[in-house]
């Protein structure tokens, strides 16, 4: 299994040709809906179904379906990671800036409530294959939570470990159609929490 990880990650760092860059990004989509749709029942079948492609197409770019899963995991990091680092560059009251973080990944997040569900429930052994975009998330947010510290706006005590535990019970709240569920009302209460006392 490590043997088939460690090609995928070879032939997806590769620069692909312009086709196969786009049936890459037509494999992904198509896994994004699949997975909401189906969980990890989803097969590979349906994600070449969806996409168009040949299943041998999909096996191409990704060997397994634990490959596609864990790429999809790893996506899921980088966007929001993106998202951090584009704030780093942003002026403003720290806090207030680290807040529209998390409402903008919120926000993506409640876009796909259902696949966030679906990767929820994946083993443990996909989330680690995606440990480095873990760690890099994890370092960005800190940077960013560390200005609003120093200027004394966020509590001290919080780092970003916390952060990502709450922004877990949010997307919790997103997949939870009860009546008083209401994740935008559970963000702004973790945002609050995160103001010193």
């Amino acid at each position: 299994m490590l043997e088939a990880m460690t090609g995928t990650e070879t032939e997806t760092e590769r620069p692909l040709r312009a086709d196969a860059r786009r049936n890459h990004e037509r494999i992904l989509e198509s896994a994004r809906l699949v997975f909401a749709e189906y969980g990890a029942d989803a097969q590979m079948d349906d994600v070449a179904r969806r996409a168009g492609v040949g299943v041998g197409t999909v096996y191409r770019h990704f060997p397994t379906k634990e490959a596609l899963m864990v790429e999809l995991v790893r996506q899921k990091f980088r966007l929001i990671t993106a998202t951090v680092r584009e704030a780093l560059e942003q002026e403003g009251e720290p806090l207030a800036v680290f807040a529209d973080v998390l409402r903008r990944n919120a926000d993506a997040a409640a876009c796909d409530a259902t696949l966030q569900h679906a990767l929820a429930g994946v083993g443990e052994h996909i989330w680690i294959q995606a440990q480095a975009e873990q760690e890099e998330l994890s370092v960005v947010t800190g940077e960013l939570m560390a200005r609003a510290q120093r200027a004394g706006t966020m509590r001290a005590d919080i780092g970003a470990n916390d952060i990502a535990m709450l922004m877990c019970g949010v997307c919790a709240t997103m997949a939870h159609a009860g009546p008083g569920f209401d994740w935008q009302r559970h963000l702004e209460l973790v945002i609050d929490i995160l103001r010193p006392r």
